[in-house]
């Protein structure tokens, strides 16, 4: 059962998010993991609900996950083509939100490269009173808190399968390697890991992990929780004794100049690999969101031996968590028709 309620409309960061609210995400997304195991994996917990996924830039695991999270919710689908829409002709990103806001959308996932995109159609939706929710699937180096939050149920499920709770995390040293600076899914993994009780180890080349990176975001943080974050410049000190190691992929995309010598030399530096891991609990499991370059964040071997790795298992993770929120999400909009559904999801 889920305790807290949930008075978000929209989700676009994790940064005030508190312990009971990431928690109410874990235990909705408990829920639907159980009806994805089923035989019938649908309800029709958003049945007469449109949502619509705006993905402006390439996507293949969040937009495929989004889309078929809302299926098993019974929603209506919309997914929108920056390729072939009228973004080409001039029209603005408001106005295409407009468009589909005419067209009778509830929810709104919005993918952008650039920071801040998702807030701005939030702002405009509120502006309009629309009551329309908008739920940010990634916006540049910002964040992406649904990332962040299939991450925390995938260490939730790892510490306890039967009983997953974020509250699992307190006192687990969870090690962050790689790309950090152009990484919106560092940062809002920052945000719900430290949130939890858990002691992040931030590891990356100087160029790629700022001096003061994790103490600006403590200094920053809106909620008066207390948050450990410790960077290294060499990878040794972040991974001995870390019960987790999530690995990043090197943003090359967002890279506007030569940080690196090469990626040979990044992955004989910072790369993941049996022996290195080796100085972390003999328990540890290791993370990537996706995609990875394979021989250069992680070792080939390493991300395919079930025994170490949950890449395969956060993929998963992600239509639960997905499905949880825009459950949460959605539930204004759906009105009394999720007291039905509630019944068969266990909610």
């Amino acid at each position: 059962m889920v305790d807290t309620p949930w008075t978000r409309r929209h989700v676009l960061s994790l940064a005030d998010f508190t312990a009971a609210e990431l928690e109410t995400v874990v235990q909705t997304a408990v829920s639907f993991r159980e009806v994805l195991s089923r035989r019938t994996r649908k309800v029709p917990a958003l049945q007469g609900v449109v949502v619509t996924n705006m993905f402006f830039e390439p996507s293949t695991r969040t937009r495929s996950s989004f889309e078929l999270a809302a299926k098993r919710l019974s929603a209506d689908v919309i997914n929108f083509s920056p390729g072939t829409s009228s973004l080409s002709k001039g029209e603005t990103i408001l106005d295409t939100a407009k468009t589909y806001l005419a067209m009778g959308t509830n929810l709104m996932v919005i993918r952008h490269q650039e920071a801040g995109v998702p807030m701005a159609i939030a702002t405009e939706m509120d502006r309009l009173k629309t009551g329309v929710g908008v739920l940010n699937g990634g916006d540049g180096l910002h964040a992406h808190p649904s990332q962040a939050l299939l991450d925390l149920f995938t260490l939730g499920l790892t510490l306890n399968p039967d009983n997953p709770s974020s509250s699992l995390l307190v006192g687990k040293k969870v090690a962050i390697v790689g790309d950090i600076l152009h990484s919106r899914v560092a940062r809002s993994n920052l945000w719900s890991l430290t949130a939890c009780g858990a002691e992040v180890h931030l590891a990356a080349p100087p160029t790629l992990l700022p001096p003061g990176f994790g103490q600006a975001f403590v200094d920053q943080c809106p909620l008066g929780i207390p948050r450990s974050i410790t960077q290294h410049s060499t990878l040794t000190p972040a991974l001995e004794g870390a019960d987790f190691v999530m690995t990043l992929r090197l943003q090359k995309e967002r890279m506007t100049q030569h940080l690196l010598p090469s990626l040979r030399e990044y992955h004989q530096g910072f790369g993941i690999t049996r022996d290195r891991i080796a100085s972390c609990q003999p328990t540890v499991k290791v993370l990537h969101p996706g995609p990875v370059n394979r021989g250069v964040e992680i070792s080939s071997d390493l991300m395919d031996d079930p025994r170490f790795s949950l890449i395969s298992e956060q993929v998963t993770s992600g239509v639960a968590v997905r499905m949880a929120l825009l459950y949460l999400m959605g539930f204004g909009q759906a009105g009394d028709r999720l007291e039905t559904a509630n019944v068969g999801v266990g909610l």
